[in-house]
């Protein structure tokens, strides 16, 4: 009996195992700041709710922010109000989201398959690189994406007609589709209509949902987001649904600044930040038959495709945006595992080539990366911006404890391409699963704090320096990181919100400014004085007019 059909013998045994498996998550959150943009705006805005004591607004800045719903900035409210307002809060729920995820797959696989193959898919998941990343993050994504999974899961339920209460499927279709869209907007919904409309081609719209499940699928769906809307605009008015479509809109027609990357950009990410699950799915996309309990092989390729696909359409391509291929991914590296197993499909050589290259890649990098930043010298004499020579320069010591993160991926990946020769596929992801989550949390000691204080570390030290003085604090650039670790207050003020203002006008008291050493924009506007210089980042001040000053000429 193979370790896999052991521990899934007894759900017992399983539970435990996800259980610690699921620990991996909330250890080590705190380790470093967040990232600026999404890690440190979703923070600030569920900060914000808990200054202002007003939990409905998502607010930037204390201003409105329309871009996102407030879901996912409720769980983070919870969070910080249990552990405070730091970095392990603002990343707990998705910590939290981790472990569901892992007890979800196995009680579906177990439901529709078998324990062994909920183990698997569980298994499967958790041993992959970015999903088990993201889970350690503050984004919204996880949760978003849980919120899709669940929403086109019921769906698929209602198509096959797979119970006695169609009517319940539907309205749990409903409610997860509509806790997506609170949770991050219309697109929640988008992925699963092109979700069906895909499959229903595919099927030549031989099946259809039936009029009473698309009666209470919308009585779901609207009912769930139908509270928050009412009290939205009975507050702010109807401009929070054209916010929501022209943004949506916006961002998938024009490039956000900085993101703007070729079309094969997310299938990069996925097939190598999904390793190794990207590559024990790789069979299950060429079969051109496959019949599976509730069709669902069909079902998580069509959900698949339209998310790689939109988001590679989309002008905007950021990582995490991708991220939503991750479950049905999973599900076919599951599916592809589960039948070689059991002796029904046979990995032909190419698998082991595609094995070896992605994983002999991801171990080269992790141990490169880390040997690069300890030759300093050598690396800002060939960097041509000024900005990254002076990041570079003023970084933390990297020594050779930094490489054992990818000494102990390589042990991981080692053993388990021993077990893949032998075809013990369990026990190769047994060892991917242990390497992959002791790496990734020995880096959270390592290195991950030095790639913070690299990038981003003085920036946020000269902000927190000036939390508890009664100032404004501004960048020059997109940043939401002077917020959160200034503790800005609400405040009654407009003028504040208007940089123009604080350049040049007539300030009630001190302004700071956070710029690059090699910025030199304030140095031409009267009154700014660099006061600290911190790495690769200058703090200008300036003071507010004395009274009998007032009358000087600027």
């Amino acid at each position: 009996m193979s370790i896999i059909d052991r521990i899934a013998s007894q759900q017992k045994w399983t539970l435990t195992f996800l259980a610690l498996l699921s620990a991996f998550f909330f250890i080590g959150l705190g380790q470093f700041h967040l990232f600026d943009w999404d890690e440190i705006n979703f923070a600030e805005s569920a900060r914000e709710m808990i200054e202002s004591n007003d939990y409905l607004r998502v607010q930037i800045n204390y201003l409105p922010f329309w871009e996102k719903p407030p879901f996912f900035f409720w769980l983070q409210v919870g969070a910080m109000k249990l552990f405070g307002v730091n970095e392990y809060a603002a990343r707990f729920p998705n910590a939290l989201f981790g472990a569901i995820y892992l007890f979800t797959f196995y009680f579906i696989g177990k439901r529709h398959f078998s324990a062994k193959f909920g183990f698997i898919w569980a298994l499967v998941f958790f041993a992959s690189l970015l999903p088990h990343i993201y889970f350690k993050s503050g984004i919204i994504d996880p949760v978003f994406n849980f919120f899709i999974f669940l929403s086109v899961y019921f769906m698929i339920r209602v198509m096959a007609k797979d119970g006695s209460s169609i009517w319940k499927l539907a309205l749990f279709s409903g409610l997860f589709s509509g806790l997506s869209v609170l949770t991050k907007g219309p697109v929640g919904f988008l992925l699963l209509g092109l979700t069906l409309v895909v499959y229903l081609i595919y099927k030549r719209f031989k099946v259809f949902p039936s009029l009473k499940g698309i009666l209470f699928f919308f009585l779901g769906f609207v009912g769930i987001i139908s509270c928050w809307i009412a009290m939205e605009v009975s507050q702010n008015g109807w401009a929070i649904l054209e916010q929501f479509i022209q943004y949506q809109a916006e961002l998938f027609n024009s490039p956000v600044a900085g993101h703007e990357q070729p079309f094969y950009y997310h299938f990069m990410v996925v097939g190598l930040g999904c390793f190794p699950m990207s590559v024990f799915a790789l069979p299950l996309f060429f079969q051109k038959t496959d019949a599976t309990i509730l069709d669902l092989r069909r079902w998580m390729l069509s959900l698949f495709w339209v998310v790689l696909i939109l988001f590679s359409i989309s002008t905007t391509k950021i990582i995490h945006y991708s991220s939503m291929t991750y479950v049905p991914l999973s599900f076919l590296a599951a599916l592809s595992i589960y039948r070689a197993l059991l002796g029904e499909l046979i990995y032909k050589k190419y698998l082991r080539i595609v094995f070896i290259s992605i994983g002999g890649l991801i171990s080269l990098a992790l141990l490169v990366f880390p040997i690069l930043l300890m030759e300093k010298s050598w690396l800002i004499s060939i960097t041509k911006d000024p900005f990254a020579a002076k990041l570079i320069e003023y970084s933390p010591k990297w020594g050779m404890i930094d490489l054992a993160g990818g000494v102990i991926f390589i042990t991981g990946f080692i053993f388990s391409l021993i077990y893949f020769k032998r075809k013990e596929y369990g026990k190769t992801i047994f060892a991917l699963a242990i390497g992959v989550a002791c790496s990734l949390l020995v880096l959270l000691y390592t290195a991950m704090p030095k790639v913070d204080q690299m990038t981003q570390g003085d920036a946020i030290a000269l902000y927190q320096e000036l939390e508890d003085e009664d100032c404004y604090v501004e960048t020059l650039r997109k940043s939401y990181a002077h917020y959160f670790y200034v503790k800005t207050k609400p405040n009654n003020r407009t003028k504040e919100q208007n940089e123009e203002w604080m350049l040049r006008g007539e300030i009630d008291k001190p302004v700071y400014f956070v710029t690059r050493f090699d910025q030199d924009f304030l140095d031409g506007i009267g009154g700014f004085e660099v006061v600290k210089e911190r790495g690769a980042f200058k703090l200008y001040r300036r003071m507010p007019l004395k009274k009998d000053q007032s009358s000087l000429p600027e």
